[in-house]
């Protein structure tokens, strides 16, 4: 299983928590940068746990959205048993 650890302290628009979540899961130039896309591309995602460190800075640094994100990830933990979201 593929280990990602990714610091939400340091993402303060949604494109930069995109761009971020792009990189780490190698998402390719066909990721649409939104949370449908996000939330797709994680239900067929290989073995792979994801550490969010400082997970409650994307409601403070994207409000409403950083909701949604956080919703998303889980959401998709629970439909796909390969992927793992831890939070800290």
């Amino acid at each position: 299983m593929r280990q990602l650890l990714l610091d939400a302290e340091s993402y303060y628009t949604r494109s930069q928590v995109h761009d971020a979540l792009a990189r780490a899961f190698g998402f390719g130039a066909d990721y649409g940068g939104t949370l449908d896309a996000l939330y797709d591309r994680l239900c067929v995602c290989p073995p792979t746990r994801l550490t969010l460190r400082h997970a409650e800075m994307l409601v403070v640094n994207l409000g409403n959205y950083g909701e949604l994100l956080l919703r998303v990830l889980a959401g998709a933990a629970a439909e796909n048993p390969l992927f793992v979201l831890n939070t800290e």
